[in-house]
């Protein structure tokens, strides 16, 4: 590696929006997120799966496929 032209390496506070703060390393000092995985809804296991079956309900009712008609 060349010599003085690399940013320095420090430790950073990673701050994310629900509060949860960790340390990690970084160019920057202070770094603001809006997510982590203490508050991302994959990670917490709150994930909203509803709205799939809501759209495929929207397909078969918009296409005039009836799902309620046995084969």
């Amino acid at each position: 590696m060349k010599k003085d032209i690399h940013p320095e390496y420090k430790e950073a506070t990673i701050t994310c929006a629900c509060g949860e703060s960790f340390k990690a390393r970084s160019t920057k000092e202070e770094i603001s997120v809006e997510v982590c995985s203490k508050c991302h809804p994959f990670y917490t296991g709150k994930q909203n799966r509803t709205s799939r079956a809501g759209r495929v309900d929207k397909f078969n009712k918009k296409y005039g496929f009836d799902t309620n008609k046995a084969a």
